[in-house]
């Protein structure tokens, strides 16, 4: 069974999926023993963690396309693909949706703002129009066809033009193919209410940790008619606070020995690594070069 295949058949189970991401292979492979059933490629997340950048558009399909590549040679959990616009019009999108089929996602996430777009979380973001919107989704699907490759619709148009457009787009988006429609940036419980009775599922919470939605728990969402509870960017933040405050004490003391205790062993960080895995290989391969020496002999 496919990722892909895999994602498609537990949305069809009525327990809702809880989602963490992440931008980078390590936190898929943590991600994955911890035993969650999907992860996440946060383009916010993977901007902050491989570049640096925030997530403002300065990362297109090529930086995304590698940090598959990268996570796909780690771990074999299935991953929803934050692929923004789709990087382009539709021809470009239809490309975008190839790329990481054929890399081995289980979803891709396309959204209607303008490029270059930017965290669905702050201010002064700008949607397409309905109709180019719409094309947009249509070639996603039409790309995905034939692959059980899902497709993510999601819309940033609750900021600048309020919910009642966001839920007609999401409608638009069903009716064109869309396998889980995503309102982004609903700004509090009684509109999360109204996008769990008013759109058809499967449909995706975004808890985004001091963004612009209440942070509810999975049981809550799916309460509220939620398939997918998505926690996208919690482990490049905490990185990020958890780094500066290491680095805050070590400048002031040139001692790190208090930290010890929350940081992971060596021996933790390399079976974290999987580092058996190559031993072993290694090991193999010794062990058969061995064993024809002494037939030479």
């Amino acid at each position: 069974m496919t990722a892909a295949s895999a994602l498609r058949k537990r949305l069809s189970d009525k327990n809702i999926v809880v989602v963490p991401g992440g931008g980078s292979p390590l936190e898929m492979k943590l991600i994955a023993q911890a035993g969650f059933e999907a992860g996440y490629l946060s383009g916010y997340a993977t901007s902050a963690t491989r570049y640096g950048l925030p997530d403002i558009g300065l990362m297109a399909l090529g930086e995304i396309e590698n940090a598959l590549a990268a996570c796909r040679r780690v771990t074999e959990l299935p991953l929803i693909v934050d692929c923004d616009t789709g990087y382009g019009d539709v021809i470009n999108v239809r490309h975008t949706v190839r790329v990481m089929r054929d890399l081995g996602a289980a979803a891709v996430q396309i959204e209607d703002q303008v490029w270059p777009k930017r965290c669905g979380h702050m201010d002064n973001k700008i949607v397409e129009p309905r109709e180019v919107a719409l094309k947009k989704l249509k070639a996603a699907v039409k790309a995905a066809d034939g692959s059980d490759l899902l497709v993510i619709a999601r819309t940033d148009a609750r900021g600048p033009h309020g919910l009642d457009e966001a839920l007609e787009r999401c409608r638009m988006f069903h009716d064109a193919g869309a396998d889980v429609l995503f309102v982004d940036g609903p700004h509090s419980v009684q509109e999360l209410e109204r996008i769990g009775r008013g759109l058809p599922g499967p449909l995706l919470a975004n808890m985004s940790e001091t963004g612009k939605t209440p942070l509810l728990s999975a049981s809550e969402l799916q309460q509220l008619g939620f398939a997918i509870a998505l926690f996208p960017s919690s482990t490049v933040r905490l990185a990020v606070k958890t780094i500066q405050n290491f680095l805050t004490h070590l400048k002031q003391t040139g001692d790190s020995s208090e930290w010890v205790p929350r940081m992971a062993s060596l021996a933790e960080t390399n079976a974290a690594l999987d580092i058996d895995v190559h031993r072993d290989f290694e090991a193999d391969i010794l062990k058969e070069l061995a064993q024809e020496m002494e037939k030479q002999a």
